[in-house]
């Protein structure tokens, strides 16, 4: 075919689109800024230290398999998956806490001692989760949602009301279970989809069944080896790929972009795919007469949480923590409208924190630990040092007192990332970390189109657009885009 399509941003929509479009028979190349790929799930090392820089959670093992097998390669191929037993460690105060166990059978029998009851209710709000899986995952993420006729397929259509869309998760859960340790454990995937529970369609307890059925996972050297294997498909197929690359604007012809500019350098294409941030391209790049959407338009979306985080190298092992761990000794609901509703740095915040040197012995020295500490926080707060460091001492005291040891004084590295960081790194709107929320009026045709209305040429990808926030769909959102922009060069 010959035709050129410029793929701006190396996250993993932008090395989805990139492989599927290469393969295609297209002359790709790929744009980024910064200086290697893999947007938000880059990776550092520090004092012998490794350290992923954004998603740690693997999830929806079957969407990476997928994707993989369409390049002839099975993820065992790219690196060594192993399921995580117990999946995580939450902890709900001092001497209170519960490990999630891998194997379901002992995990109806933890919700049975917690809740009489709750162990059947848990089978049958999994099995209906089950299916929203199979049909939300298999026939809806998949589709581009330019309009409502692409959802008009019968298994969708009269599975709609067992597809809950138009019901809170929030009020789905709180039907079947009643204490607030099995509420808050139902709950806490939705805070990452970028939305409170009430305010996010019972649909999406779909992410229920992919952490408590399918399972935590985890590959051996890291969540960059996902990067590290999707990179390798995306040259294999013939991917062109050129690191600290910033595009400043568009050169336009009769409706279609002809060229990306980059300082004094130019690059052609027929088609382009923006994988960065879709408001900053769109808004900064893009010439306002050929913009989607208003700076106002983007104000009232309302955005998923951003994040403070800290790197932390430890010159001793620790006790009392699993590779993921949850700390839910506060409140999650005034967490939740500190976020959302009225958005200001946390009074008493929520946290997590991984530690995978407790899995692999490759990401820490021998000896230490590698801890990664994650605050969901408001989007576009202000960040300043003094606020990273009052939160970092907040965290620290209570890591300490529920895991019951000296911590800080053992550090060795610490590194911390927030609002700012997530703005100069990925022009991310807002200093968002996960994208846009998946709230009912931000779902489906709904969200940014992928389609410019106004630039033939020009499409958008990740998780600002379809179908939204995490690695999985970033992973299909690259998959789609790739489809659309074929038909639009066909045309």
């Amino acid at each position: 075919m010959n035709k050129k399509v410029i793929v701006i941003g190396a996250g993993f929509a932008g090395l989805s689109s990139a492989a599927c479009l290469a393969k295609d028979g297209y002359d790709v190349t790929i744009l980024e800024k910064n200086e290697s790929v893999g947007g938000r799930a880059r990776q550092f090392k520090a004092a012998g230290f490794t350290f992923d820089m954004g998603p740690s959670w693997y999830w929806m093992p079957d969407v990476f398999e997928n994707f993989y097998n369409k390049f002839g390669y099975t993820t065992s191929d790219l690196y060594d998956l192993q399921r995580l037993d117990p999946a995580y460690k939450v902890h709900f105060g001092e001497n209170d806490h519960v490990d999630i166990p891998a194997n379901f059978d002992e995990l109806v029998d933890l919700f049975e001692s917690i809740e009489q009851g709750s162990g059947q209710n848990l089978k049958k709000f999994l099995d209906q989760a089950e299916y929203k899986y199979q049909v939300g995952i298999n026939d809806l993420v998949y589709k581009p949602s330019k309009s409502l006729t692409e959802f008009f397929d019968w298994r969708i259509v009269s599975g709609v009301f067992k597809m809950d869309l138009f019901k809170s998760i929030s009020s789905e859960i709180r039907k079947l279970f009643k204490n607030p340790k099995l509420i808050e454990l139902l709950e806490f995937p939705v805070l990452f989809l970028g939305a409170k529970p009430q305010n996010t369609p019972a649909l999406y307890s779909l992410m229920n069944y992919a952490d408590l059925k399918l399972g935590t996972w985890y590959p051996k050297g890291g969540m960059h080896k996902i990067v590290e294997a999707m990179e390798k498909i995306a040259r294999e197929q013939g991917v062109k790929i050129e690191t600290g690359v910033e595009i400043d604007r568009f050169e336009y012809n009769n409706g279609t972009i002809t060229s990306a500019i980059s300082g004094s350098d130019r690059y052609d294409a027929d088609a382009f795919v923006g994988a960065g941030d879709y408001h900053h391209i769109e808004q900064k790049l893009v010439d306002k007469k050929y913009r989607n959407y208003s700076e106002d338009y983007w104000d009232k979306r309302t955005m998923a949480p951003s994040s403070l985080l800290f790197y932390i190298g430890v010159d001793k092992k620790l006790k009392n923590l699993n590779h993921h761990n949850l700390f839910f000794d506060e409140d999650f609901t005034v967490h939740a409208q500190e976020i959302y509703d009225d958005p200001k740095w946390p009074s008493k915040p929520l946290f997590y924190v991984c530690a995978p040197s407790i899995t692999d012995e490759t990401v820490a020295p021998k000896g230490k630990e590698n801890l990664f500490i994650l605050i969901p926080t408001a989007p576009d707060l202000e960040d300043t040092e003094e606020m990273r460091e009052r939160y970092y001492k907040i965290v620290m005291d209570r890591l300490e007192k529920l895991t019951k040891q000296k911590i800080d004084e053992s550090v060795v590295y610490k590194k911390s990332y927030a609002h700012k960081d997530f703005k100069n790194d990925y022009h991310a709107f807002k200093g968002n970390a996960y994208g846009l929320a998946n709230t009912l009026k931000q779902t489906a045709i709904l969200k940014p189109s992928m389609h410019s209305k106004k630039l033939k040429n020009l499409l958008f990808t990740g998780q600002l657009t379809v179908p939204g926030p995490g690695v999985p769909p970033s992973l299909i959102s690259g998959q789609v885009v790739a489809k659309e922009v074929a038909k639009s060069l066909k045309q």
